[in-house]
């Protein structure tokens, strides 16, 4: 792997110039790039996050299930950005990312668990079946959970790591409805998943948090959203480059704490 060095052209040096001196000519390492990893990030919230990270000079990895689409969106971006095939609610699809990456990566700096499906049109706390409270459970919740199991050992390696659950609104114990059931179910689960993977790492230097990116023109969130993915997307893009890691454990929109 060449990663860290940089070939460049060497001048002609005298014919008696010692070996060390030309390779010292030769190479020089570069500094240290940030690497991060965004689930679901073929399109919306994830591709939008991707896309700013990159700016920010971080290498991302761009996950999605779909290799075809993945592929697509990457060639949308500049060259900090690679696809990784990965379904969150396959476990063994995590675990065959986890090891994909670690063939190519030592450290994993920013891990962003977007990937989310809202399946809940025409159901309703009464009628929701137990089969599509588990389905979406295994993206929105444990997929999430397990990801940061897989991709730990790259995560401790970073020094001050960071995940970002990309929670909602409607897992807010005051944004709860009995009309939106799986999807507020996972999304409450999945800020407990923030509080205890907070509880657990935080002496490690890894910080975790939710945030909430309110209500996006994406294709989930419909045409007639609020908000665009530019501004849905900037609190993960902060939580990632520039929070302070002592806000770890909290829940954020527009930058600011919101209650659990």
């Amino acid at each position: 792997m060449t990663d860290g060095i940089r070939p460049v052209r060497v001048r002609q040096l005298p014919a008696k110039t010692p070996l060390s001196s030309v390779i010292c000519h030769a190479y020089w390492p570069m500094p240290s790039r940030k690497l991060a990893l965004v689930t679901g990030a073929n399109r919306g919230i994830g591709f939008e996050i991707v896309r700013q990270l990159s700016k920010h000079d971080f290498r991302v990895v761009l996950a999605a299930r779909n290799r075809n689409a993945g592929e697509r969106a990457v060639s949308k971006l500049n060259r900090n950005v690679s696809f990784q095939t990965l379904d969150v609610s396959d476990e063994a699809s995590i675990q065959r990312a986890a090891k994909e990456f670690g063939d190519k990566h030592d450290h994993l700096d920013v891990l962003v668990n977007n990937a989310a499906i809202y399946p809940d049109e025409g159901a309703n706390i009464l009628t929701i079946t137990r089969e599509q409270l588990v389905a979406t459970f295994q993206t929105n919740t444990f997929g999430a959970l397990q990801l940061v199991q897989a991709f730990l050992p790259y995560l401790r390696k970073a020094g001050t790591a960071r995940v970002i659950n990309v929670s909602s609104g409607y897992g807010e114990l005051d944004g709860l409805s009995g009309d939106v059931p799986s999807y507020c179910l996972s999304k409450l689960a999945l800020n407990g998943v923030t509080i205890m993977l907070d509880q657990k790492l935080r002496s490690e230097g890894i910080a975790v948090n939710s945030m909430c990116p309110g209500w996006v023109r994406t294709d989930m969130g419909g045409p007639g959203a609020s908000r665009s993915v530019e501004e849905g997307s900037d609190t993960a893009v902060w939580l990632a480059t520039d929070a302070p890691p002592e806000f770890s454990g909290k829940f954020f929109r527009d930058r600011k704490e919101i209650h659990w």
